[in-house]
């Protein structure tokens, strides 16, 4: 959305015709200007899905002169990116694990660095015997389904439920596990573990872990876009990792995992709170940054993997 009175930043430049390899350079452009991060990638993804294209296909198509209409609906999606609107919401689809997964206002992107906890995931699945095993998995607070899915790609005799407050979230899993015709996946609207019961053997969750006053703080990509609910771990975002300590140890099988996602000088905090309920915490695995960001805790006297 523009904001109220803002002058269009995308005329038509005056007296040439404009390709398309020229509108994508001229809305690179502008996002370098702006300070955009990836502006050559941003305007690559944005052109050509405002042109119904993929990435051969805007390859192709580079001296082509664009319509009017066809440079309307390029500025359109350019300006929504100037108000830092991420590019997976603007297009509605971000990709996870190598998976295409839909996005909207519900759900969380998923960010590259949650993959660190896939992994984590499936190094303890290997740990303890083959991917082929059978495997009943929860994943809460489960967004968009990314984690959830990712794994249930990799573990094919793995059946999965994942769990959200937010009934538009869920929706969001659902269709995107039809996409992926992941049969094999089921969802509950419930707060974390709450309406879950039985013995898993893999329990993942990304949960909120920002403290309620840093989401002001937040880059505006993060803090104007993505839902609080999903952000918003409490006065110092642990309150999440409390709500797991009390209530998962029980539904953890004999020889079960919980794998977490951590926020920033977190660890120390949440292996405190895992090891007062009763589970034995091994050391975190950092991720491509070389910061901690996945936890796994087991059942005290089960086997543990220590993290890298």
């Amino acid at each position: 959305m523009m904001r109220a009175g803002a002058m269009p930043a995308f005329d038509r430049p005056a007296a040439k015709a404009l390709t398309v390899s020229a509108g994508r350079r001229l809305v690179a452009e502008k996002f370098r200007a702006a300070g955009i991060e990836t502006p050559e990638l941003d305007a690559r993804v944005l052109v050509a899905h405002a042109l119904s294209f993929d990435h051969a296909g805007l390859a192709a198509a580079g001296t082509r002169i664009l319509d009017a209409g066809e440079w309307n609906a390029i500025a359109a999606l350019a300006e929504r990116r100037l108000m830092h609107e991420p590019v997976a919401r603007i297009v509605g689809v971000k990709e996870f694990w190598s998976l295409g997964l839909r996005v909207d206002a519900a759900t969380l992107v998923p960010r590259p660095e949650t993959e660190t906890l896939v992994e984590t995931a499936l190094a303890e699945i290997d740990s303890v015997g083959a991917r082929t095993q059978p495997l009943r998995i929860a994943d809460l607070g489960t967004g968009s389904g990314a984690i959830l899915l990712a794994l249930l790609t990799e573990l094919p005799n793995a059946f999965g439920i994942g769990t959200d407050i937010s009934f538009g979230a869920l929706r969001v899993a659902q269709d995107n596990a039809r996409h992926l015709q992941l049969a094999r996946a089921a969802f509950v609207a419930c707060d974390l573990g709450g309406a879950l019961g039985g013995s898993f053997d893999l329990i993942v969750a990304n949960p909120p872990y920002i403290a309620s006053s840093q989401i002001a703080t937040l880059p505006p990509d993060v803090r104007d876009y993505d839902p609080h609910t999903a952000l918003d771990g409490g006065l110092d975002g642990l309150d999440a990792y409390r709500a797991i300590a009390a209530t998962i140890p029980s539904l953890l099988g004999p020889s079960g995992a919980l794998v977490v996602e951590l926020g920033a000088d977190q660890a120390a905090a949440v292996t405190a709170l895992f090891s007062q309920a009763g589970l034995a915490p091994a050391l975190p695995r950092t991720d491509l940054r070389g910061a901690p960001r996945a936890l796994v805790a087991r059942k005290c006297g089960t086997k543990a993997r220590a993290g890298s």
